[in-house]
């Protein structure tokens, strides 16, 4: 029997929204690995230059003709050819739910997408919770991606709070049986690195970070709220550990500022964007991880230290309890010296000990055929694997 084919709607390469790209490889690797053939089809700079940021200016218009004007008369021949080609065997699965404009020019019976978080969208229509401010153009973007997520009858929400922040935010009272939870895998092979072989890591990649140190992995967005990690570190009664790594997009000057203010700045590292194997050194040396986001959709870097064995404080704000399990610390957000009793709870060797073993546990619950089945079930396409 001839196996089914998907195709994958990927991200624009000049976006560089890497998170979009590790999912959409996620889902791609999960699926191959059952025996589906897939393909991974997308937007392609054309009118945009070489080397030109889409984000700014005159090529942030020219990303746009690329994605939004060209790249539909691809997907529509693709279609024609392809149910042409397979008929009733070929499904099609939109990655990032920025894109649900696509949704237009796909076989809705046979497409379904992946709604990460509706952060920006509520941000363009006034909801301070998620602290994602927009632009007069962004405002009329985000609403047409919600004009068109509403019109999708099978949506993966990658959190619960996610889907009922869709639901909310479409108006949905509801909504359609099609729209479900299925919570990303880990996107990468994470486990805890033996601390010589570990230090041997970084020393080759010429990282030197004091120890004890805290860990934060992502950007300096606002919503990311790096600044906590500055305010406990400064806080006056705080012992050891005393040093900050900030891996992903290094401190940016504001928060360097910030630090350099709070006497801290001495103490402030940066790792500007690791391979998979200095973040699983960093994540295995650290001392903990925090991770004191204002809003998440998911919040990948939660379970990927746990997997490590790194014990984790983290925001109280939805969703990063129902992504822990319960297995981490979770404090206020806002609250600096909240962050700072957390962190000396964990001089507790039978908690430190007890969290480390709850997060490994919990971390395994994010496995890639779990969410594949969930993807699979989505399409209505049965469970199988083939045989070559």
């Amino acid at each position: 029997m001839q196996p089914e084919h998907f195709i994958l709607i990927g991200n624009y390469p000049p976006d560089r929204q890497e998170s979009m790209i590790r999912f959409a490889n996620l889902l791609a690797n999960g699926l191959k690995a059952r025996g589906f053939v897939v393909e991974i089809i997308a937007p392609q700079p054309i009118v945009l230059r070489k080397n030109s940021s889409p984000n700014h200016g005159l090529g942030k218009w020219l990303g746009y003709v690329d994605k939004w004007i060209l790249f539909p008369f691809t997907l529509r021949r693709l279609v024609r050819e392809k149910r042409r080609e397979f008929g009733n065997q070929v499904f099609f699965h939109v990655c990032d739910h920025s894109n649900a404009p696509y949704l237009a020019h796909l076989p809705a019976d046979r497409t379904a997408i992946t709604c990460h978080d509706v952060l920006a969208i509520r941000g363009a229509l006034g909801f301070p919770d998620s602290y994602c401010p927009a632009s007069r153009a962004g405002v009329f973007l985000q609403k047409w991606i919600l004009k068109n997520l509403r019109r999708a009858k099978k949506i993966a929400c990658v959190s619960k709070l996610t889907l009922r922040q869709l639901i909310e935010t479409a108006g949905e009272k509801n909504p359609p049986v099609g729209w479900t939870v299925v919570p990303n895998a880990l996107n990468a092979d994470f486990k805890k690195i033996e601390t010589g072989a570990a230090q041997e890591m970084l020393q080759r990649a010429g990282i030197k970070i004091p120890r004890p140190f805290l860990l934060h992995i992502g950007s300096n967005l606002p919503r990311k709220n790096r600044r906590m990690l500055l305010q406990m570190v400064a806080q006056s009664n705080l012992p050891s550990p005393g040093h900050i790594c900030f891996a992903g997009e290094p401190a940016d000057e504001a928060l360097l500022a910030e630090a350099r203010e709070l006497k801290v700045l001495e103490r402030v590292h940066s790792v500007g964007q690791p391979n998979h194997e200095v973040l699983c050194a960093l994540y295995s040396l650290a001392y903990a991880f925090v991770f004191p986001s204002l809003s998440e959709g998911f919040g990948w870097p939660l379970i990927e230290a746990q997997a490590c064995g790194t014990p984790v404080i983290a925001s109280n704000f939805e969703p990063l309890p129902e992504v822990s399990g319960g297995a981490a610390l979770h404090a206020d957000p806002r609250d600096a010296k909240a962050f700072a009793v957390a962190l000396l709870k964990l001089n507790e060797v039978a908690l430190r000990e007890s969290l480390i073993a709850q997060g490994l546990q919990n971390a395994a619950r994010f496995g890639q055929t779990t969410m594949i089945d969930k993807y699979l079930a989505l399409h209505h396409v049965h469970t199988r694997v083939y045989e070559n």
